[in-house]
């Protein structure tokens, strides 16, 4: 598992490739201290001993521990726990600990995949967990958007009045996309 501060050096070695009102900025930028303090919370929880078992879980790959955020949920304990954590950890950060997403995503990936694979005889179940042996064994975060802000919910994305209450693709380029619009609850994406 990784400590905050392997989280942290990660992070402020990555390229500046993150746009705050026009102006690209690295992720030592002070305007992402917060949310990146949040996330480092979670790797500084996992290391504390008496958390261990609420902020830790058992791969069910390696066997080995990782941190709960990286973990599949497997049973109803793996849930009650993976909640007891989430409290704990939003009560110290005073609001939302920003990985729940990640590890949401990453669960509903196991489900789908393993039964697109019974149904269509498919691999993509075998690729997935070779990816999550990854996953734990680095542990990432991982980020989610939760949704579009939606607009009038009666009609589709391009019929809304106001097209920036979805978010869209507006341009491809060689090097990427540029997106407009409007997405909610995806402060850990830089």
């Amino acid at each position: 598992m990784r400590t905050s501060e392997e989280y942290r050096k990660g992070l402020y070695t990555m390229k500046p490739n993150i746009y705050i009102g026009g102006e690209r900025v690295s992720r030592d930028d002070p305007r992402l201290e917060q949310p990146i303090n949040v996330v480092a919370s979670t790797f500084e929880a996992a290391q504390e001993p008496e958390l261990d078992g609420i902020a830790t879980t058992t791969s069910q790959l390696t066997g080995e521990k990782i941190n709960r955020f990286c973990g599949i949920h497997c049973s109803v304990e793996d849930l009650l726990r993976k909640q007891q954590m989430t409290r704990v950890l939003c009560h110290r950060v005073t609001g939302c600990i920003q990985r729940c997403m990640g590890v949401d995503a990453m669960n509903a990936l196991s489900t789908i995949t393993y039964d697109t694979d019974q149904q269509y005889g498919t691999g993509y179940h075998q690729r997935f967990l070779k990816f999550l042996e990854y996953f734990q064994k680095e542990d990432i975060v991982a980020n989610c958007a939760q949704t579009d802000v939606k607009g009038d919910r009666s009609k589709r994305p391009h019929e809304q009045v106001d097209l920036d209450l979805y978010l869209r693709i507006v341009e491809r380029k060689s090097d990427g996309i540029v997106v407009r619009g409007a997405k909610i609850h995806n402060t850990i994406a830089p």
